[in-house]
């Protein structure tokens, strides 16, 4: 998971690119990138750290052009802390391109050693952008015809890209003296909006970016959802272009982009998330009903803050008080995004703090979006139990996660998930919590996918089902193989 956004404008598009990445920052803190075009020369700055730590004036004022894009990082591939590995990646032919990438390529090895032994192409890092951007200049490449670029010949480079490239991957590029690209993988797992802004004799100006609270924030009126397959090329002049460039496109979008990684205040393939985590809520209230004796639960508790909504339709529905018993230290980054476990231990202490009046002798129903590693759920039912409740009871919004994850999200070892292999009440002993109820599957994406055309969600950490087809148990092996080592 990451956060990208692409911008064309008549004006220069250094600060809009930087308050975008800063609505942007829940989707990545480990690094950050912003790259722009000042005619065909482009202009880069890349730094660890989040937004507001990464740009001084100096950079600012050297991010020269009216074409820009820009990326906040959460590492899935490659070396969190090495900073050549940050975003966006630039290669210089043809024409010069600069790339950013939110998803995760799962045919790399494949596509290093093509790239290094017919494309004579030398990659420099581990990371699976950087195998993008020279995957998509070498087919661009062979389509340049004659001295000018067209976007039908950008387009059949994308073609030629789908057929060699497998996994998730929402991008967009600048290439240096013609325009900005936007294009999205066939399943269209990961997001990616677009929308426009008329501004009177000056013309249209034009963004993509994974979220639409960045266009809404702006100013920007959200035309669509780049399609799946589907890749769109805006001019410098403002003049766009698209074309359907898959095969046999499909609309699979990730389930957990609505259960945690979004925002609730974005819209996401015609789907509002904060209406689909109400949702959500109701369905485990349900559940809840179901499998909890009478009485049991006094209060309704979110964990802060993507878990709020369905919390409080869980206590609407079952008729039960809601409190806010957890308080919330905002600076702090989001535990499930940081790397390793004992560092995911040592911030939730920090990023939350139970208060006892709200705690003491009451029989507490802990509502989170999700559960993954277990770290941070454990955590938070012994600190439920040191504010004196009497009882704990734990629910999860999200089904138990029990497969990696492989399209840009860090689950990639079975052996990390609290979850995997285990049954229910083997998983609430491991938690310490008196019940423990997730879920369902089928609920999740009714949930989600009610008043949409959309037929069927990306779940594979739920189900184990890999929408793309090319996930095999000897490629999760490599992956974790390549992860504890």
């Amino acid at each position: 998971m990451c956060g990208i956004v692409g911008i064309v404008s008549s004006n220069p598009v250094n600060q809009q690119v930087y308050d975008a990445l800063g609505l942007l920052q829940h989707r990545g803190q480990d690094s950050t990138g912003i790259a722009t075009a000042d005619g065909s020369i482009i202009h880069l700055h890349r730094a660890r750290g989040q937004v507001r730590e990464a740009y001084r004036t100096r950079d600012m004022r050297s991010l020269l052009g009216t074409m820009g894009l820009g990326h906040v990082r959460y590492t899935t591939r490659g070396d969190a802390n090495k900073e050549q590995e940050s975003q966006p990646f630039y290669v210089n032919a043809p024409y010069g391109i600069v790339l950013v990438h939110n998803g995760n390529l799962t045919n790399t090895r494949e596509l290093s050693q093509e790239l290094f032994s017919v494309d004579r192409r030398h990659l420099n890092t581990d990371s699976d952008t950087e195998i993008l951007v020279n995957v998509f200049a070498h087919e661009l490449q062979q389509q340049v015809r004659g001295t000018t670029l067209d976007p039908d010949q950008v387009f059949d480079a994308i073609a030629r890209l789908h057929e060699r490239v497998e996994g998730s991957y929402a991008a967009i590029a600048l290439i240096a003296g013609h325009g900005m690209l936007a294009f999205r993988d066939p399943f269209g797992i990961r997001p990616l909006v677009l929308g426009k802004k008329v501004t009177g004799l000056v013309g249209t100006e034009w963004i993509v970016a994974s979220e639409s609270l960045v266009l809404e924030s702006d100013g920007y009126e959200l035309v669509r959802d780049v399609e799946p397959g589907e890749a769109i090329f805006v001019t410098r002049d403002g003049e766009m272009f698209s074309r359907q460039c898959a095969k046999n496109p499909v609309l699979i979008p990730c389930a957990f982009e609505y259960v945690y990684l979004a925002r609730p205040d974005s819209i996401m393939n015609g789907i509002s998330v904060y209406e689909a985590r109400l949702r959500l809520g109701d369905r485990l209230a349900d559940t809840i009903e179901r499998y909890t004796p009478s009485g049991a639960i006094d209060v309704v508790m979110p964990i802060p803050d993507s878990s709020r909504p369905a919390a409080m339709q869980v206590a609407q529905k079952l008729g039960i008080p809601y409190r806010e018993g957890f308080y919330k230290n905002r600076y702090v980054g989001r535990t499930f995004i940081m790397p390793g476990q004992e560092q995911r231990r040592r911030s939730v202490k920090q990023k939350l703090n139970a208060m006892s009046s709200e705690f003491k002798g009451k029989n507490v129903l802990i509502v989170d979006d999700s559960i993954v590693r277990g770290t941070t759920s454990k955590e938070i039912v012994d600190m439920a139990r040191q504010a004196g409740a009497n009882s704990v009871t734990f629910t999860s919004a999200a089904p138990p996660v029990r497969y990696p994850h492989v399209y840009g999200i860090n689950m990639p070892s079975r052996a990390e998930l609290v979850a995997a292999g285990k049954k229910i009440p083997e998983i609430a002993t491991a938690l310490g919590t008196d019940y423990l109820i997730y879920q369902e599957v089928a609920d999740m994406e009714a949930a989600i996918l009610e008043g949409s055309d959309i037929q069927r969600l990306e779940a594979s950490c739920f189900t184990g089902d890999y929408v793309t087809g090319t996930v095999t148990p000897e490629y999760l092996a490599w992956v974790e193989s390549n992860q504890a080592s």
